[in-house]
């Protein structure tokens, strides 16, 4: 069974930085889609960003575009994703994870869930 563990997070000014680390359990990381998720108070889980198995496809929620960037490495089971100029609408707590591409815009299709990384933007 998969198993995530999220890390990265923190509390940080608007217009700061922050990268997330996800490390996936599961032996077929490099042959399956990764996403990043997250969740804000009173809202759905929603995906942020994904990579392709072996990264050569990548999309990005609109409202992340141009300010995070997604990325893995696959001999490490690791996924990151780069936040950069983060906005107070970007608090949340972010989680990662893995199925087929199209299985990962339908977060409520998805189980194995991780903890997640709670990323706040305040001044």
């Amino acid at each position: 069974q998969k198993q995530f563990v999220e890390s990265g997070g923190g509390l940080v000014q608007p217009g700061g930085s922050l990268r997330l680390s996800c490390v996936a359990s599961e032996a077929i990381f490099k042959f399956i889609a990764l996403g990043w998720y997250r969740q804000a108070p009173g809202k759905e889980r929603e995906l942020v960003a994904a990579i392709s198995n072996y990264g050569s496809t990548i999309t990005y929620a609109d409202s992340v575009k141009g300010r995070f960037t997604i990325s893995r490495d696959n001999d490490k089971n690791t996924g990151y994703l780069q936040m950069n100029n983060l906005k107070p609408e970007d608090t949340a707590v972010y989680y990662c994870n893995t199925n087929l591409w199209d299985e990962l815009k339908s977060p409520s299709s998805l189980h194995s869930w991780g903890q997640g990384t709670q990323v706040t933007v305040s001044s």
